[in-house]
């Protein structure tokens, strides 16, 4: 293969420009939108032959029905069939004038020869067929990306964000929308009444102005949780049309997706249509709907630094909230709307600006990734890498190719090795450097030309190497682009987006059984091996070199150096250690900090230079967590880490004297919960075993709930669970019951979050800074003359010298 045709692999082949929206339908016809250099939209019709991967004819000989062999002729008509080459099972590419006619013909005789009814191709086992939604029939077909020639700042996008009056679109309304309009406007549409006539004539005002703004995209945080669902129930109710799409579509769309809302329909190739509660998401033809929480938990997935994922918490975090920022308990707006409209006005509008500027930061990865992979780009902001990206250009790459693909492999029983990750040393040391293996599994596929044995194009090889390539030129050409221009954050957002992409190649090979088409466990195990072989050789060489280790796996080595070393020390000692590493295996001085807590593999605390503290893993950061005992470790943490251990049992006595008190809101303390049972299946498991999540909903009243759905739960002073709402700013809720258990509390304050310090004392000096004012020793030391430690795990050092 060319490196014309390699290209192509990665970017497809239509130099069609500014590509802003796809669509396509089972009849074959497609329209795509585009918006050369940023300008005016164009609009296209196209005409495709909806396609299908088979592993035989047999279904068709089955089934009686006619078919002609493909012979490239454009004008081709009926039934066609094109065999593939090369050793893949799927090898037949059957295609038609619509898809309806392909699916008929070959569920027909697969009824007949299974003897059963068959109405749908996605009934026939997995190994035995490939589709995929029209649009990407249409786009792996023409080898069209999305956005070519076309920056992010060049988008027309809208925000739009929901006030109502409660939660349930059943009985409640929407009384308020404000939208973000593409030049950075704010407008606030807004009921005039409270009755059906008023809130009617507010979702048609909206849906006007959508159409007449014309955006290629419409943004909002949590929009397919929330804002989208209760909006097309409330038109739905009032019988208003939905027609937010660039079609003659007159209602929302769905599309199967891990996260969304519960399904109105039953519909989907691919999904499961028979269940009630199967996740969809809602599309509005020529219209992409990108929700800024898909971007916030995948910038999260790889940093691990976000406060939570609500709106104001992020956009705090990214510091686009102003000070004068107005905040309003979600259930008390609609109240404050009617003694102070201008209030919620603020409110409102604040949300769509900071959408917009969230959307800024954060959306240019899924943006970046639109430009390569045949997949409409609202699919690929909420797509895992693996097979939501790396799947659908290895399909492309293989019928560009005219070869077949393989068929989805069976485990052979074969264990997978799993990641090399070594616990050096736990306890606190100071003095830090983080040394990174950039991309270490990937680097180690390149360098061993390491790739899945059922690829024989090497197309997952190809793709990665040339994903590198163009990561390192947008990375270096991003630095020579000023700082805040619309070209600098266009080349950031790719070398981000490949940089994911990369990541995943490993996690795509060592899939389990079933997960992706090219998974191989040999392979990955070869390349496992390597990378401890690798990362063992580094650590050898910087224990030789002085360096105390702490901690290793694929995403680096955290060591402590001596007290003499200078900075211009470690980075040479760091360059004299890359040397040693194979082809292709880059060993990059990513950063040095005042000190670490090292609690456990993968879950350590890092304080820089300037102060800051920086917390990983789950012990530490948890959806889950309790908020009081997340802000406690906060605390504890930083002084623990500045030599500050009174400060460390202050902190421990202030949040107990809070609890005892009930100074800190019932919010606090509850933590944070995924509800995956159906109020009907809770039902019939409850009298065998009581779950305290879904018992806290029952006792709060609360008998209605969707599979998926979040809450937030505590233990009241009797002992039972109760609920209560996730609110912005705590100090803003009127009514707070505060009738939380403060003995639990108390007790899970010292077992849970003050052990997560257990490994920086010894056992005597530990029970000593988190005892109770009341259990204090009588001849305790001073807490001045505590010295946090630093444990070395014998085991894990002694496999480094064997």
């Amino acid at each position: 293969m060319s490196t014309a045709q390699h290209d192509e692999w990665l970017w497809g082949w239509n130099d069609t420009p500014a590509v802003v929206s796809v669509w396509a339908e089972g009849n074959g016809e497609a329209t795509v939108w585009s918006r050369p250099h940023g300008g005016d939209l164009h609009t296209r019709s196209a005409r495709f032959r909806p396609w299908v991967l088979l592993d035989s004819t047999e279904d068709l000989d089955a089934a009686g029905v006619s078919y002609a062999f493909d012979d490239g002729a454009p004008d081709a008509r009926g039934l066609r069939v094109r065999e593939l080459a090369g050793p893949g099972a799927l090898r037949i590419l059957l295609s038609a004038d619509r898809f309806a006619q392909l699916e008929s013909a070959v569920c027909r005789g697969a009824s007949r020869r299974l003897q059963r009814r068959i109405t749908r191709l996605a009934q026939l086992p997995r190994e035995t067929r490939h589709v995929v939604p029209p649009d990407e029939q249409f786009l792996v077909a023409t080898g069209l990306t999305y956005f070519r020639d076309l920056t992010f700042a060049q988008l027309r996008r809208l925000q739009f964000d929901l006030e109502t009056t409660g939660l349930d679109p059943t009985v409640d309304r929407i009384f308020l929308i404000a939208v973000g309009t593409p030049d950075g406007a704010v407008e606030l549409l807004e009921a005039h009444g409270e009755d059906d006539a008023a809130e009617a004539s507010l979702i048609a005002r909206f849906v006007s102005r959508v159409r007449a703004l014309d955006p290629d995209v419409i943004e909002n945080h949590n929009q397919h949780g929330f804002d989208l669902p209760f909006l097309r129930r409330r038109a739905a109710l009032l019988r208003v049309p939905l027609a937010l799409g660039r079609l003659h579509h007159t209602a929302l769309l769905e599309r199967a997706a891990m996260r969304g809302t519960t399904s109105d329909v039953q519909r989907g190739v691919e999904g499961n249509a028979d269940g009630d509660d199967r996740r969809v998401r809602l599309i509005a033809p020529g219209r992409e709907f990108i929700d800024t929480l898909d971007a916030v938990r995948r910038y999260d997935f790889a940093v691990r630094e976000l406060p939570g994922y609500g709106l104001k918490a992020v956009a705090r975090h990214f510091g686009l909230a102003g000070p004068a920022r107005e905040l309003i308990p979600g259930d008390r707006i609609h109240a404050v709307y009617r003694t102070d409209p201008d209030r919620v006005r603020r409110y409102a509008g604040a949300d769509v600006t900071e959408v917009a500027g969230l959307a800024r930061i954060l959306g240019g990865a899924a943006f970046a990734l639109a430009r390569m992979a045949p997949r409409r780009y609202e699919r690929l902001a909420d797509a895992g890498a693996a097979t939501g990206v790396i799947d659908p250009l290895l399909v492309r790459a293989y019928l560009r190719a005219g070869q077949a693909l393989p068929a989805y492999a069976p485990h052979d029983g074969t264990v997978h090795s799993g990641a090399a990750l070594y616990l050096f040393t736990s306890g606190v040391a100071h003095r830090i450097v983080k040394v990174d293996v950039a991309s270490l599994y990937p680097s180690l596929m390149r360098a061993f030309r390491i790739g899945p044995s059922r690829d024989h194009l090497q197309a997952l090889l190809v793709l990665v190497d040339k994903l590198v390539e163009q990561r390192l030129r947008a990375k270096g050409a991003a630095k020579d682009a000023p700082a805040g221009s619309d070209e600098r954050f266009t080349l950031e957002a790719m070398s981000a987006a490949m940089k994911l992409v990369v990541n995943s190649a490993y996690g795509y090979l060592a899939a389990g059984e079933g997960l992706t088409r090219f998974a191989d466990v040999h392979a990955a195990n070869d390349v496992t091996r390597r990378g401890r072989e690798t990362l063992l050789l580094m650590c050898r060489a910087l224990a030789e070199r002085g360096a105390l280790l702490i901690e290793a796996d694929t995403d680096g080595v955290y060591v402590a150096v001596p007290p003499t070393w200078t900075e211009a020390d470690e980075r040479r000692v760091v360059d004299e250690v890359a040397a040693l590493l194979p082809p292709l295996v880059r060993l990059e001085f990513e950063g040095r900090y005042a000190a670490m807590l090292s609690h456990e593999a993968k879950n350590y605390a890092l304080l820089t230079y300037d102060g800051r503290l920086q917390l990983k893993g789950v012990a530490f950061r948890s959806s889950r967590a309790e908020p009081f005992g997340e802000a406690f470790l906060r605390t504890a943490i930083t002084r623990l880490l500045s030599g500050d251990i009174p400060g460390v049992r202050a902190a421990y006595l202030e949040t107990l004297d809070a609890l005892r008190t009930r100074t800190l809101p019932t919010v606090a303390v509850a933590s944070r919960v995924r509800l995956r049972k159906l109020p009907d299946a809770y039902a019939r498991s409850r009298t065998v075993r009581r779950e305290f999540a879904y018992e806290a909903m029952w006792q709060s009243g609360r008998h209605a709930w969707s599979a998926g759905d979040r809450v937030r739960v505590y233990r009241a002073q009797d002992g039972r669970g109760r609920v209560i709402d996730e609110v912005e700013d705590e100090a803003r809720l009127d009514s707070d019951p505060r009738d939380y258990d403060t003995t639990y509390y108390a007790a899970l304050l010292r077992r849970t979050f003050a052990t997560r310090l257990a490994s920086a004392f010894s056992a005597e000096d530990f029970a000593i800074v988190f005892a109770d004012t009341e259990q204090l020793p009588l001849f305790a030391p001073k807490l001045q003359q505590i010295i946090p430690v630093a444990t070395r795990e014998d085991t894990i050092w002694q496999q480094l010298h064997s």
